[in-house]
């Protein structure tokens, strides 16, 4: 069989899809012989269809799979669907169509669209989360943390819509109306489950220092997001009152300079002082509908109300008014903070608004300055405040000292009267799991009004959601279903009702890349197949889960490593994360009707070509701007390939001479050594970028190959015709056309997989380019006496030198300036500037 004149990508594709799946290629088993390999793409939520987004990250994972297989490394690369959510239950409300149905029939058909784009993917491991084969194992997960003391029940304050009655995360609130139903956010105090991830803050905290194959902007948003900072925990007492309470702060050295203390609407001094006061109880109630999300926290218009109530300050005595201030949540800290306006940009604008007193206590090393009085509020008080470190004044027996002293002394001042001690605080809380939504795993606890809260006796596990479920409206089906939430209590076998609240679908994205590693596994959450695989070597998605979804799986494989189920600490170990696919600029999205439909674009030009395109266009982690040009110019060179291949398949004798070692003769061909150097150097230049995940880069140095077998299949012909040179010197053109070829087709193998394995089936290279090994740099084919170089003036190309290959930068420079064609265009002006750019040009700059 040869290769045909014309290249029909769908039936290429299509038939070699087949094969890929028939002979189960990319099925991963556990070997100790080779060195594994673990790739993972974040798994896709099962819309109906894919996008080009989806496309390119998928499309990027999978390059880094098929090259690594190519190293000769144990790959393993699988596919599930992340198939618990809010989107399905809109569907079944919109549609009336069970939740259940409508997701299995998008896996259905999403897995189709996969399968085209030529994924080497695991198929025999594909999980769904909403199966109770695996959510079984994350309610088991939860009874071992109930156990320990890692998930607990409380009241919290969080955001409720109104209308589709349940908890918001913060992020689902915008411009204080839920994102979807669009209803005004209530701030509700009601029960919720929690995981202790606080527990672990310290150990995901330090662990960052340990990837150094992650992103610095991933580690800084998880460092800020978890937040550790070190301070006094200091006790005020309330005038005419006996309770104290508590205030944490990492700036001590301000202590006299507190002229105010701002406490959150729902704080029990808030609450208490509410009772008597009419204007502070209108305000905590309007308080209830803002928006807690710490982007819409810092431009929030700072309000307040005045408690009426005093506190001391427990250094000097001094009374401190108490205001309640919506930019303090009960939630974070203790629900208090010190108003500092000399020296906290926040507290100085809250005073400006509400003429409050300010009290300069630093002032900067070197310098003095005299503290505004309670009488004179001009001059320094309505000076921006001064936020650095510096020296204490007005701060009685403590004037004088620096941060670091005054930290210390006024910690021990503190710690004698009992008012204050060291305390390390987060940013970070507590995982609020409960959803009171239907389309998620259910908790699995029975309420007893004899014996409490009661877990599931793991032998009843799962806990199955019921998926044959009519939705009349937005609240939950469960409540309405007595077959599920009416049972019997374990402890007891009273009358009890079950939890009708459902995990937070993050819970399932937090440990499914292990349980991929034990597919099958019926008895156990994990077994030892996922300490062979785990952790991932290549994690690959959106820089949007930076705070959420990667730092609960990370917290989750701590968990499953303490319970004895993983030997690692850490999740993945690379992290890349690719940008978003951009058109006209802007995010595609149906509403902007901007959106591309890639099965069109396979059907058209084929998934190489759209692999092609998304790898070559930009590199992986900047945004890509979509072209419908770029995609025909993808296609195009593909069809480059193609017919070079089907022009020259005669004369590659490629099973018979390819692998060999290469000829070696008495007086090597200049020629035959300048294309081995250059096709070497574009082969080291590819490693390098493979290595680093540089990925356009690799598309550009293949073109740059193509174009040198075309040179060279000319300079090739040129001898085979000809009586010039002798039978080795064409033998070695012979082969090292070949090896050109060969090098070229394995290097775009991992990204245009159909088109290359079809090429090196039908030009009889040997095994399989599945199989093969990656091609390797000859050394001494870059070991050169001699180099020729570009001479440019003025940046146009004016002559090429031939240099010393070991010749310094000022005699290249010399060379350059004494050839006759830049002795001509110089034409006796002076060079202003000289350019070289080792064993690539020299540019030579003059007056215009």
């Amino acid at each position: 069989m040869s290769i045909p004149e014309n290249y029909n990508h769908l039936e290429l594709e299509s038939t070699l899809q087949k094969s890929w799946d028939e002979q189960q290629l990319y099925k991963a088993t556990e070997s100790l012989t080779k060195e594994k390999f673990y790739c993972l793409s974040m798994f896709p939520y099962p819309s109906g269809t894919l996008h080009v987004g989806h496309v390119r990250n998928y499309t990027l994972a999978d390059v880094i799979a098929r090259y690594q297989r190519l190293q000769g490394k144990n790959v393993m690369q699988p596919i599930g669907w992340d198939a618990f959510g809010l989107p399905a239950e809109n569907a079944a409300i919109k549609n009336k169509v069970a939740p259940a149905k409508w997701t299995y029939e998008n896996i259905d058909h999403m897995r189709k669209q996969f399968k085209q784009l030529g994924l080497a993917y695991d198929w025999s491991r594909e999980l769904a989360t909403c199966s109770p084969d695996y959510y079984k194992w994350e309610q088991w997960l939860f009874l071992q943390m109930l156990k320990k003391g890692l998930a607990y029940k409380k009241n919290a304050v969080v955001n409720w819509d109104p209308v589709d009655n349940t908890v918001l995360a913060n992020e689902q609130v915008i411009d204080g109306r839920g994102w979807r139903s669009g209803a005004l956010i209530e701030r509700r105090e009601i029960s919720q489950w929690f995981l202790k991830i606080t527990d672990y803050a310290d150990e995901l905290l330090d662990g960052l220092d340990k990837l150094p194959g992650w992103p610095e902007q991933v580690k800084t948003m998880q460092r800020n997001w978890i937040g550790r900072s070190k301070g006094l925990q200091i006790r005020f007492s309330v005038e005419q009152q006996t309770e104290l309470f508590e205030v944490f702060t990492t700036r001590p050295d301000t202590l006299f300079g507190v002229t105010y203390l701002a406490i959150a609407p729902t704080h029990p001094l808030a609450q208490k002082a509410a009772e008597k006061n009419p204007r502070l109880a209108e305000f905590i109630e309007e308080c209830r509908n803002i928006e807690t999300a710490e982007a819409a926290m810092a431009t929030l218009e700072k309000r307040g109300v005045d408690s009426g109530l005093f506190a001391l300050n427990p250094i000097d005595g001094t009374r401190i008014p108490i205001w309640v201030a919506n930019y303090v949540l009960s939630d974070y800290g203790t629900g208090a903070v010190m108003g500092v306006p000399a020296h906290d940009q926040r507290d100085w604008e809250f005073a400006q608004q509400y003429d409050l007193l300010i009290k300069v206590v630093i002032v900067p090393v070197g310098a003095t300055r005299r503290s505004p009085t309670a009488e004179n509020r001009e001059g320094d008080q309505r000076v921006a405040p001064t936020t650095d470190y510096g020296i204490l004044i007005n701060s009685g027996e403590f004037n004088g000292l620096n941060y670091i002293q005054a930290f210390a002394a006024i910690a021990t001042a503190l710690e004698k009267k009992g008012l204050g001690e060291h305390k390390v605080n987060y940013r970070l809380r507590d995982w609020g799991v409960s959803r009171q939504r239907y389309w998620g795993a259910p908790i699995p606890i029975i309420y007893c009004k004899h014996c409490g809260t009661v877990p599931v006796p793991e032998k009843d596990l799962p806990v199955v959601l019921p998926t044959d479920v009519t939705f009349t409206d937005a609240t939950s089906p469960l409540k309405n279903i007595p077959e599920f939430y009416q049972t019997t209590c374990p402890t007891c076998a009273r009358p009890a009702v079950r939890e009708t609240d459902t995990f937070d679908t993050f819970v399932e994205s937090s440990w499914y890349y292990a349980r991929f590693a034990s597919k099958g596994q019926t008895q156990s959450m994990l077994d030892d197949r996922a300490k062979y695989w785990t952790p991932v070597d290549q994690y690959v998605g959106g820089i949007e889960h930076a705070v959420m979804h990667l730092l609960y799986a990370r917290f989750f494989h701590k968990l499953l490593r303490d319970e004895g189920l993983l030997n690692s600490d850490e999740p993945f170990v690379n992290l890349l994360t690719q940008g978003m696919v951009l058109k006209d600029g802007s995010k595609m999205s149906k509403s902007k009707g901007n959106t591309v439909d890639p099965q069109q674009l396979v059907e058209k030009y084929g998934a190489d070509t759209l692999r092609l395109f998304s790898i070559f266009t930009a590199p992986p982690e900047q945004s890509l701007e979509w072209s419908d040009s770029g995609v025909e110019g993808s296609y195009r060179f593909l069809k480059k390939l193609w017919n070079f291949s089907h022009k020259h398949q005669k004369q590659i004798r490629a099973a018979q001479i390819a692998n060999r070692p290469f000829v070696k003769w008495k007086e090597e061909d200049p020629r035959i050594q300048k294309y081995r150097y250059e096709m070497y150097l574009l082969l080291q230049q590819i490693n390098q970028d493979y290595a680093r995940n540089q990925l356009n880069t690799i598309v550009s140095a293949a073109m740059k190959l193509l174009h040198l077998l075309n040179d060279f299949s000319d300079t090739l012909a040129s001898a085979l015709t000809s009586n010039l040179g002798n039978q080795s010197m064409k033998t070695a053109g012979i082969q090292l056309f070949n090896k050109m070829l060969s090098i070229l087709l394995r290097i775009l193998y991992p990204i245009v997989p159909h088109i290359t394995d079809y090429l090196w089936r039908e030009l009889k290279f040997n095994r399989t380019i599945h199989t093969t090994t990656w091609p390797k740099v000859a050394c001494d084919a870059l070991v050169v006496d001699s180099l020729e170089l570009v001479v440019q003036v003025n940046g146009k190309l004016r002559a090429r030198i031939e240099v010393n290959s070991g010749a310094d930068e000022a005699s290249v420079k010399q060379l350059a300036l004494e050839d006759p064609n830049i002795v001509k265009f110089l034409d006796g002006k002076n060079a202003l500037k000289i350019i070289y750019v080792p064993q690539k040009l020299v540019n030579i700059v003059v007056d215009s």
